[in-house]
């Protein structure tokens, strides 16, 4: 039986998922830095850090397994890529045209973090 504080990080990375699926399916549609974006991957990144912070503190196995320097790493993917996106906006005005080099990283940040939360997905079926 998982304990409690997993369930609920595991409850609130899905809720990221959510959150970053739809951030990249807008920056990929519209590749402007609007509302919508930012929005979405703000709450993605606040939601992921939530999330990794219920799974170190339920975790037995330490803040340091294959797994989490994985997850650790694709979360700080995501804060660069919330950083550089925010930076973008700052620096532009209102929906600027995202970079090529940014829309290329999102991406590529995306597609790490769904990595990563894979492994976490077939940890726990295979368990």
């Amino acid at each position: 039986m998982m304990k409690p504080i997993l369930i609920m990080g595991t409850f609130i990375v899905n809720l990221a998922l959510i959150s970053y699926t739809l951030f990249i399916y807008f920056e990929r549609k519209y590749r402007i830095s609007n509302s919508k974006v930012l929005s979405f991957l703000t709450i993605g990144v606040i939601l992921d850090i939530s999330a990794t912070i219920c799974m170190i503190i339920g975790s037995s196995k330490g803040p340091f397994t294959l797994h989490g320097i994985l997850g650790y790493s694709s979360l700080t993917g995501m804060l660069i890529d919330t950083y550089l996106i925010w930076l973008h906006k700052k620096k532009n005005g209102i929906n600027p045209m995202i970079s090529s080099a940014v829309h290329k990283y999102s991406l590529l940040a995306y597609i790490w973090w769904l990595i990563a939360y894979i492994t976490g997905v077939l940890l726990v079926m295979f368990r």
